[in-house]
């Protein structure tokens, strides 16, 4: 049973764990971090905060603990969510216990989009940049195809194997070799325009965006980490690229 010092280090901690996996920023993790330890009681919370890991203190308390951070991804819906939760508790409307049960209820089940949804959207993604790029509607159909197989090899791989880099990699090659073949075989005209488009639901514009803010803030550490995480995952996409025209 946990007492009230350590019940709100672990609840801050737990905010701020999910929070990161899903993406946000460092400015916005921090102030929801902050407000549940000063709605809680904590006048001077210590709190430190990375991609990789988070650490909080209760100085007059004496009271530390490190959260590892193993895993990030893009899910904005668990970022509104944690910070929901931390303005009811900020307006009396949760317990700290509460407010705890909902955090790790929220760690369990949140609402996810099917694959079916994901991959429609990836779709429409690709072929409306296709269009706003100065690509032509006849290409929909190539760049529909490759955006379509290129996500799906995405998620599988994601989904089954710890592979880092290597899907972002292997979704390229697969979407340069779509649109080769569709050129070639008269499906679509432009080849540059298909792989764009086709390319543009993998890149990492949130990591991207995210990074520069975080460096805006003076997170250096956090902002430095992300923007390199992105960078090799552009590395990634467009090796996977120039494999194929290397060979062509």
């Amino acid at each position: 049973m946990l007492n009230k010092n350590e019940m709100i280090v672990d609840t801050v901690l737990l905010a701020g764990k999910i929070m990161i996996e899903s993406g946000s920023d460092m400015t916005r993790v921090h102030d929801t971090m902050e407000r549940i330890a000063r709605s809680a009681g904590v006048v001077d919370p210590r709190i430190f905060e990375t991609t990789t890991g988070i650490v909080m203190s209760i100085p007059t308390k004496k009271t530390a603990e490190v959260q590892p951070v193993l895993s990030r991804s893009i899910d904005l819906e668990k970022v509104a969510r944690v910070n929901a939760i931390s303005r009811a508790f900020a307006n009396k409307e949760l317990s700290l216990k509460e407010t705890h049960e909902n955090l790790q209820a929220l760690t369990l089940a949140v609402p996810v989009f099917s694959f079916r949804s994901q991959l429609l959207a990836a779709i429409v993604v690709g072929c409306t940049l296709s269009i706003m790029y100065g690509g032509y509607w006849g290409d929909l159909g190539a760049t529909a195809l490759a955006s379509g197989l290129g996500f799906t090899i995405y998620s599988k791989i994601n989904r089954h194997f710890r592979f880092r880099f290597g899907s972002e990699f292997i979704a390229a090659f697969t979407i340069a070799v779509t649109a080769l073949l569709c050129v070639r075989s008269g499906f679509g005209k432009s080849l540059d325009m298909i792989i764009i488009a086709g390319l543009m639901p993998l890149v990492p514009g949130v990591p991207i965006t995210n990074a520069v803010r975080d460096l805006l803030a003076g997170h250096i550490l956090s902002g430095i980490a992300r923007g390199i995480e992105a960078l090799l995952v552009a590395a990634a996409l467009g090796t996977g690229v120039a494999v194929i025209f290397r060979y062509l």
